[in-house]
């Protein structure tokens, strides 16, 4: 907390052992990044990392360590080195008497110009903790897709336990991953929603002109102490107006960032939008199953009307032969021959048929039965 200037608040997000989404927080004097496997303190000339030796983590650590080189080599504390030299040049100058406003402006731009050539050092480890979540999420919704679509696509030829729960498991899988992108894609859009946030983000340049402002305030001090307040009140408030404009205009110079933190969310964006049509294939083969498995249950109940019919028939035929077969004295008994026995029998079998037939066509023209 000393060192970096957070409060424990916003320490607990570094946490391993608890559970806080993809943050993105910018501070006085440091930026909390909490994306994913990435959990890092970054400040004007370094980069605090909790967990370095994890295996997830080490990758990006040596990435880290390459991409904060400048263009020309050096790294960052070459750079961090000559927004320094900018300072001390500035407050050399009030010093040493040159206290124009003339002389302040040149050696301001300078320092624009300095930091103009490459990213300052909080951007371009920003830029890294970046490229390595993007570059996890994309990579794992990639090896999501090259799993799912086969699986989906036997799936819709063969129904079975198997194939369905291969299915579940990708769905679950791909819901998880959703919603880590999402998380991701949420934090940059509220960065970039808010302005001040952004420009809080700026370290390397707020540490600069607060050293520029510690020189002008020594200087003046000086002045007043040595009795040249009223001959140099003119210039120094010339001076000063001017350092306050430099101030303002760098609270609403966001473009840098801007950029940078618009180029990732594109990025996360075209991730979310793959995921978002996987999302939609399964969601569709949901309904072919579905429409599958209706066809099969509406072939099941035809066959229960079907069969239902026949029971109805059949039952028919056996309440005549129950009729035949009672305990009671009637004329077809006493006969000495058996064909009428069998006309009874081949007229009730035929009567069952014949009922059978009306009662399916009558379904079928109903519209019962296909």
């Amino acid at each position: 907390m000393r060192r970096t200037g957070l409060p424990a608040r916003d320490l607990r997000v570094l946490d391993p052992q608890l559970s806080y989404p993809s943050t993105i927080l910018g501070r006085e004097r440091a930026v909390v990044i909490n994306l994913e496997h990435i959990k890092a303190v970054i400040t004007a000339t370094e980069v605090l990392i909790p967990n370095p030796m994890d295996p997830q983590v080490s990758p990006f650590v040596h990435d880290l360590q390459e991409r904060v080189q400048n263009p020309h080599g050096a790294s960052h504390h070459a750079t961090a080195e000559c927004d320094y030299m900018d300072a001390r040049n500035v407050a050399q100058a009030v010093n040493k008497g040159q206290t124009q406003a003339g002389n302040l402006r040149v050696t301001l731009d300078a320092y624009s110009n300095c930091g103009a050539k490459v990213l300052p050092f909080e951007f371009r480890s920003l830029e890294v903790c970046l490229e390595s979540a993007c570059r996890l999420l994309e990579s794992e919704a990639f090896t999501l897709e090259q799993e799912a679509y086969p699986a989906l696509d036997e799936l819709t030829s063969k129904i079975s336990t198997i194939n369905l729960e291969r299915v579940r498991q990708i769905k679950s899988r791909l819901v998880a991953i959703t919603g880590r992108v999402q998380k991701v894609r949420d934090e940059l859009e509220r960065l970039l929603d808010d302005d001040m946030d952004m420009a809080e983000m700026y370290l390397t340049e707020k540490l600069a002109r607060q050293q520029v402002d510690e020189a002008l305030l020594s200087v003046d001090i000086g002045n007043e102490e040595l009795g040249l307040g009223e001959y140099r009140d003119v210039d120094v408030k010339t001076e000063t107006e001017s350092c306050n404009g430099s101030v303002v205009s760098f609270k609403l110079n966001i473009e840098e960032l801007e950029m940078l933190l618009e180029a990732y969310f594109v990025q996360i964006d075209g991730t979310l939008n793959k995921l978002s049509a996987l999302r939609d294939y399964v969601d569709d083969t949901e309904d072919y199953i579905n429409i599958m498995l209706d066809e099969k249950q509406n072939q099941l109940l035809q066959m229960g009307v079907s069969l239902g019919t026949a029971t109805l028939v059949v039952t028919a035929g056996i309440v005549v032969v129950s009729l035949f077969g009672m305990n009671i004295g009637i004329e077809l008994f006493n006969v000495s021959t058996f064909h009428q026995f069998w006309e009874t029998t081949l007229g009730t079998i035929g009567g069952c048929l014949v009922v059978y037939i009306l009662a399916i066509g009558w379904a079928k023209k109903s519209g019962l039965l296909q």
